[in-house]
C-alpha cells in the first residue's frame, strides 16, 4: 500500500491467488475461490489471550479483516457484494488446524540472510514440499513447491 512502509509492516502488504482460474473444478460454475492474506504480518500476542468463538475473537476477526477487504475492493470494488462465503483466518486457525508454533504461516526467513530449501534431502528417494521449502509461504508458493518436487522426481 505504501512503498515507504516495509512490506514486513503490519497492513501494508497483501498477497491474492485465484486458483480457480487455473483449474475452474475448485468453484462452481461461474464462481471462483480467491485467497488473500498477508505475508506473515499479524502479531501473534494480539491473539494470545483471546478465547477463540467469544465475542471478543469475533470482533477482532472483523476488524482485521478490514485491511484484506479494502486490497480487494481495489481490484474488485463490488467484492463484498459478489462474494458468496467468506472465511477468516487468525494466528489461533493455524495453531488449532494445521498445529503451527503460535500460529505461524511459514518459517522465518529473511530475505538475503538465508533462503528456502529446495526438495531434494539426505534420504535417497525422499523429496520435500510445503511452506517450509522453495518458493516459500502461502497457496502459490506452496502449489509451486509441490510442482518442483514432481519434477524433480522425474529428474532422478
Amino acid at each position: 500500500d505504501d512503498w515507504n512502509r516495509s512490506v514486513t509492516e503490519e497492513e501494508n502488504c497483501a498477497l491474492i491467488s485465484i486458483p480457480s482460474v487455473h483449474d475452474d473444478s475448485l468453484a462452481p460454475e461461474n464462481h471462483a475461490v480467491l485467497h488473500i492474506y498477508t505475508p506473515a504480518t499479524e502479531r501473534y500476542e494480539r491473539w494470545e489471550n483471546v478465547k477463540r468463538n467469544s465475542p471478543e475473537y469475533k470482533q477482532l476477526k472483523e476488524e482485521r479483516s478490514t485491511f484484506l477487504w479494502s486490497v480487494l475492493e481495489k481490484v474488485i470494488p463490488d467484492i463484498r457484494e459478489r462474494s458468496v462465503h467468506h472465511q477468516v483466518g487468525t494466528p489461533l486457525t493455524h495453531q488449532r488446524f494445521l498445529n503451527r508454533h503460535r500460529g505461524t504461516y511459514g518459517p522465518a526467513i529473511y530475505a538475503g540472510e538465508a533462503s528456502f530449501p529446495f526438495p531434494n534431502t539426505p534420504v535417497k528417494n525422499l523429496l520435500m514440499c510445503g511452506d517450509s521449502c522453495f518458493p516459500g509461504i502461502g497457496v502459490p508458493a506452496v502449489a509451486g513447491s509441490g510442482l518442483i518436487a514432481a519434477n524433480s522426481v522425474s529428474l532422478d
